[in-house]
């Protein structure tokens, strides 16, 4: 898969993960994992990218004794997810012009 479109797409997943509520590291990499892998390490890049980008905020918390990262979406990282969703439908009807001979070849 093209690196970009996978950044791409990894970003809004992350975004999506966060949509709802606050949430953390391994809590967002628990919510994600039914539906694809991701590191650590790869999650933190994301999350640093998306703060940049005004797509998130971040806010510390103690929890158990420990602090802990929280990142809460901003109206920015909505924007984004919305956008996807407009440019999701341009890609499956791009996928179904790429498939489209191997689904006449059935």
């Amino acid at each position: 898969m093209d690196i970009q479109l996978k950044r791409g797409l990894l970003d809004i997943c992350v975004l999506a993960a966060i949509r709802e509520q606050d949430s953390y590291g391994y809590k967002i990499i628990k919510d994600m994992k039914p539906y694809i892998e991701l590191s650590e390490s790869t999650l933190y890049t994301i999350l640093k990218r998306l703060e940049a980008a005004d797509m998130l905020t971040v806010r510390t918390a103690e929890h158990e004794g420990r602090l802990r990262k929280y990142y809460r979406i901003t109206a920015g990282g909505i924007s984004r997810i919305e956008e996807f969703k407009k440019d999701w439908k341009e890609i499956v009807s791009i996928y179904n012009f790429v498939t489209k001979e191997d689904a006449d070849n059935d």
